[in-house]
């Protein structure tokens, strides 16, 4: 079972003019990862299109108010660093990122921000992956913003968490929480799930 461009363009609306890029490379990688079937696409697709915003943004938005950065990284950003970096995504992924996910030297939050389809982040994941696609990210970290890489780095990481399983069983927060490390925009996936399942069906 593979996805056609109308069931990608009905699920994920806003995909518009990409959705023709996008639909070959899907399919190629979830072939490659055993994404199959009604249950496992959907909840892929869904997840995938909420992350990159209906397959439109294949880098992080670092562009936070301080508000924002108080609320999504409390124990890195007080109220005097959020007022003072808010805006600046470059440090505020060098704050967010530093020393943690295998970024050690300076700049590394920035150079190894999400990228993909589902954000991969930290010198470390990009390492795993660049192991698991055979490219080289850590050099070349950007080349997770053409479509075949950001479709394959996302199925390789759905794939490596246990994605397929959690999907297979209907546990689709489960799957949130893996991707995401809490529920933010559940509300967006589940409605992207909802209708995925429909038009797969």
């Amino acid at each position: 079972m593979s996805i056609a461009s109308q069931q990608l363009l009905q699920i994920l609306p806003n995909a518009g003019q990409v959705a023709g890029v996008f639909v070959p490379v899907l399919n190629t990688a979830m072939s490659r990862y055993q994404i199959a079937g009604t249950k496992r696409i959907a909840a892929f697709v869904a997840q995938v299109g909420h992350e990159s915003g209906h397959l439109v943004r294949l880098v992080e938005n670092l562009n936070y108010s301080a508000d924002a950065l108080r609320k999504t990284w409390p124990s890195r950003f007080n109220a005097e660093l959020a007022t003072t970096v808010a805006r600046k995504p470059e440090q505020i992924a060098n704050i967010a990122y530093g020393n943690r996910m295998g970024n050690t030297a300076p700049g590394d939050g920035w150079k190894y921000r999400g990228r993909g389809l589902i954000q991969i982040t930290g010198k470390d994941n990009y390492r795993a992956c660049d192991e698991a696609l055979g490219l080289d990210l850590t050099a070349q970290p950007e080349l997770l913003e053409k479509p075949q890489h950001a479709c394959m780095s996302a199925a390789w990481f759905w794939a490596t968490n246990g994605l397929n399983t959690l999907a297979d069983a209907g546990k689709f927060d489960a799957i949130t929480q893996r991707i995401n490390g809490g529920q933010t925009g559940a509300a967006d996936r589940q409605a992207l799930y909802a209708r995925a399942l429909k038009v797969l069906a």
